[in-house]
């Protein structure tokens, strides 16, 4: 049975979605696309139903990693559906801690607590900043909390 991930960010159109698709890229590239599965969601609805941001799709085509994500709000279930619920900041992680349920299964963790530096673990909105370059920065962060998050994963060093 796969092991389940949500990115979350406050809309679902910038850093939760390139966090999903990096996710899933990386999770290829291990060959391990059988065990895990891995989505993105929004603490809040404003963008349902919306692509990613224009931006975050062209850093990501850069890259060559596909984004099929279309935003969508968190539910209470996603507390149970998923094994691991990843914040892309702080703020993000107090928002989850306060909306989660008494029942939730799922493991609340900071996405930049795996492998990145203490005074970079807080993947920033990028959405009212101008140009690519936020977005880059996000894409890069990703990338390597979501390698150092799979390697711990698969030894089982997550708490």
């Amino acid at each position: 049975m796969p092991r389940n991930v949500l990115m979350v960010c406050v809309g679902n159109i910038c850093r939760s979605p390139i966090a999903e698709a990096v996710m899933r890229d990386v999770i290829a590239r291990a060959g391990l696309q059988k065990d895990w599965h891995v989505e993105s969601a929004a603490i809040e609805g404003w963008h349902h139903g919306s692509r990613p941001d224009e931006r975050a799709l062209r850093v990501l085509a850069k890259h060559n990693i596909e984004c099929t994500s279309v935003a969508r709000q968190l539910q209470p279930k996603d507390f149970v559906r998923f094994d691991y619920i990843l914040a892309m900041d702080r703020s993000n992680m107090a928002s989850l801690k306060h909306l989660a349920p008494k029942y939730s299964r799922a493991k609340l963790l900071l996405l930049g607590d795996f492998g990145l530096k203490p005074d970079e673990r807080s993947i920033e909105d990028p959405y009212y900043l101008m140009g690519t370059a936020p977005f880059e920065k996000i894409y890069k962060q990703c990338t390597l909390a979501c390698e150092h998050f799979l390697k711990q994963a698969q030894l089982n060093q997550i708490m």
